[in-house]
């Protein structure tokens, strides 16, 4: 049972900079990962041609709440609410990145941690992903998850969907959920793509329209260094 609790980041990136952030974000951060109380669930780049551009998204799992308010202590502990640890890192960061936005994250239940999903191996290495983010009527996130996982999982296996993650946002009214799928090759999208319209995303929408008020996607890839490149923490 996954009861860990999440950091999502979506980062605007400063003209042809990604390359750059992955770096910084993956093979010079790991050192301050352990300093927050974290691990790095993953880092991708946004597919352009399907979302917003340039576009990272960043993924951090904490074990629990104390965690992460102790994350958080750690990095206002200054009157520049800044890590001074940090303070090169961050400059260095700014030619890289404009700002962004963040939320935090509930896993559901059946959801897998980092250390699960690299240690399974069947999500390492794969070639795309696709993130969704779903509008749901207020108070009903939760009865949606337990949908995904009752009528959805299996499906989505067929289609060659793998679950990375499933959330809801907290912080909020229980009115959004974050879905993470794999693809272990293009064409696993290819053919996603061609069911849309059909069967069994037909059934699945019916199943939920009364829940879900509307939902979008984007494609992303990992970044070289992510856990889903590599099979291992940066």
């Amino acid at each position: 049972m996954n009861s860990k609790i999440y950091i999502h980041e979506y980062i605007d990136i400063i003209g042809a900079n990604r390359a750059n952030y992955f770096k910084h974000m993956t093979t010079d951060w790991g050192r301050h990962s352990a300093e927050r109380l974290q691990k790095c669930f993953g880092v991708w780049g946004t597919l352009g041609s399907t979302g917003r551009w340039p576009q990272v998204v960043n993924l951090w799992e904490y074990e629990d709440w104390d965690s992460l308010a102790a994350s958080f202590a750690h990095e206002t502990g200054t009157d520049t609410m800044q890590d001074k640890s940090l303070e090169m890192w961050w400059l260095t960061a700014q030619n890289y990145r404009s700002g962004g936005l963040d939320r935090l994250l509930i896993a559901a239940p059946y959801s897998p941690d980092i250390e699960q999903l690299c240690a399974d191996g069947s999500v390492v290495g794969a070639k795309v992903f696709l993130h969704e983010t779903v509008n749901i009527k207020p108070g009903l996130a939760q009865d949606y998850l337990r949908l995904v996982s009752e009528h959805w999982l299996g499906q989505a296996m067929e289609l060659g969907l793998q679950l990375v993650g499933a959330f809801r946002t907290a912080m909020r009214n229980d009115s959004e959920v974050v879905l993470i799928w794999a693809m272990r090759e293009w064409s696993d999208w290819a053919r996603v793509g061609m069911a849309e319209d059909g069967e069994p995303f037909r059934t699945w929408r019916a199943r939920t329209k009364d829940i879900a008020i509307d939902w979008v996607g984007h494609l992303m890839c990992s970044a070289p260094a992510s856990p889903f490149k590599t099979g291992v923490q940066p």
